[in-house]
């Protein structure tokens, strides 16, 4: 983790905050776009925050784009 980005997550990063329940409701389309190539971080801004402040989001990310990138590999 960068110094930035520890900065961010204790200070917040000023951007609005989906919250854990506003970014799960829309994880699993967040991680498809970002794997298409898409700029989710411009369509979900709100998200993109959160799973930057998150830790437990941020972690449930993670393993969600290694499940989808494994899922895609098997095709």
């Amino acid at each position: 983790m960068g110094e930035r980005d520890l900065v961010e997550r204790l200070l917040g990063s000023g951007d609005a905050d989906a919250g854990c329940d506003g970014g799960f409701a829309v994880l699993a389309e967040y991680v498809e776009g970002e794997l298409a190539g898409r700029d989710v971080r411009t369509l979900f801004p709100a998200v993109a925050a959160h799973i930057r402040n998150c830790p437990a989001c941020a972690d449930d990310y993670r393993g969600l784009v290694a499940l989808a990138s494994a899922g895609e590999a098997l095709e």
